[in-house]
């Protein structure tokens, strides 16, 4: 073979080669932009009962682990994580935690306005706890998340979905009865803690609380609450009402009175204190009560929150503050919440005139 005749094999072999790497580079490209972007994460068992997670797929910086394998030693250093005033600046992850029972009625409102928040949807994360449930609740959850999940623009950092039942029944129109509140308000504080243990990762610098069945509130609504820079903060939760008049919802952010401290004197510890109830009153300053006019983000000092809308710095609850299931300071669950963090040294405020509608539902 002629010298002539090798340089042309080499120049034929070199365009073959050339062609094949373009058409597997063709091809990686038409894979990346039509593979399904959303992937199950997981699906286990445990104790019969089934634990869904929906994640990012090809994108491991924004699962809920960036663990390159587990049988690697890890090392993470939490004093990173920090919830700050700029969170949207300094991209500050936040996990929405909501615990729910037969909730399908709720569901279309609440991802509405749910994804109507002006906060990077790629920093935050959802977790919901199903418990007890009889009605589609977990196929509407698991239709959303696969929603949420496989769209490109606006997707979110993770959507995970959790089952755990406490075999807990009440009928519908016994829930409020005051009677039945400290046991009802017992299981609710298990539910929230066993939500929160599951879900909370080393990412997470904040914490909301969002109830499934507002039905209004801004979409700046985490930045607004963000800026305001302490511990624990909520809204002033109203209920809806057909003429737009004023009728408060959530009693359970309040501050503490002389008359209230002075009556808690002569209970006995294991008493469970509720707010709203004629049966017993507590002589104390209900947010709802409060003049609404003044600026939406001054902030009040309060002692016991609920879990409508409820921001919390997510090392408030690393560091122990939890959901009492038992009485503490003759509160329970979310109350109990905001006794313990003030027992722990933690800022708890409410925003009076930041107004956020509850359904007219009990």
């Amino acid at each position: 073979m002629t010298v002539a005749e090798h340089r042309r094999m080499f120049r034929i072999s070199k365009r073959q080669g050339i062609a094949l790497a373009a058409v597997l580079f063709l091809g990686l490209v038409s894979f990346m932009t039509f593979a399904h972007p959303m992937t199950m994460a997981g699906q286990c068992t445990s104790g019969g009962r089934a634990v869904r997670a929906f994640s990012q797929a090809m994108s491991f910086t924004q699962t809920t682990s960036n663990h390159k394998h587990d049988t690697e030693p890890v090392y993470v250093d939490l004093n990173q994580v920090e919830a700050t005033a700029h969170a949207k600046d300094n991209e500050e992850h936040v996990l929405i935690l909501t615990p729910l029972k037969n909730a399908a009625n709720y569901l279309p409102r609440y991802f509405e306005l749910l994804d109507r928040m002006t906060y990077p949807k790629h920093l935050i994360s959802i977790a919901f706890l199903v418990s007890d449930t009889n009605d589609e609740t977990v196929e509407l959850l698991e239709q959303q998340a696969d929603a949420f999940m496989s769209r490109w623009k606006n997707r979110y950092h993770n959507v995970a979905i959790y089952q755990k039942d406490f075999n807990f029944e009440l009928p519908e129109d016994r829930r409020h009865a005051f009677e039945m509140q400290p046991l009802r308000r017992s299981y609710m504080a298990r539910s929230r803690n066993y939500l929160l243990t599951a879900a909370l990762r080393e990412e997470h610098a904040w914490v909301l609380w969002l109830d499934v069945d507002l039905v209004e509130y801004p979409p700046t609504i985490l930045e607004d609450l963000m800026s305001v820079d302490v511990d624990v903060v909520v809204p002033n939760c109203l209920r809806e009402t057909e003429d737009n008049s004023f009728w408060g919802y959530d009693k359970n952010n309040w501050q503490e009175t002389e008359r209230s401290l002075e009556l808690q004197k002569d209970l006995d510890p294991d008493y469970v204190l509720l707010e709203g109830y004629y049966e017993f009153l507590t002589h104390r300053n209900v947010m709802v009560d409060m003049p609404t006019h003044h600026d939406p983000l001054e902030k009040v000092p309060l002692d016991g929150v609920g879990a409508t809308f409820t921001l919390v710095k997510a090392h408030v609850h690393r560091e122990g503050a939890n959901f009492p299931a038992f009485v503490y300071q003759h509160q329970v669950e979310t109350e109990g919440f905001a006794k313990m963090a003030k027992s722990m040294g933690f800022g708890v405020y409410g925003l009076p005139s930041y107004l956020i509608y509850h359904i007219m539902n009990a």
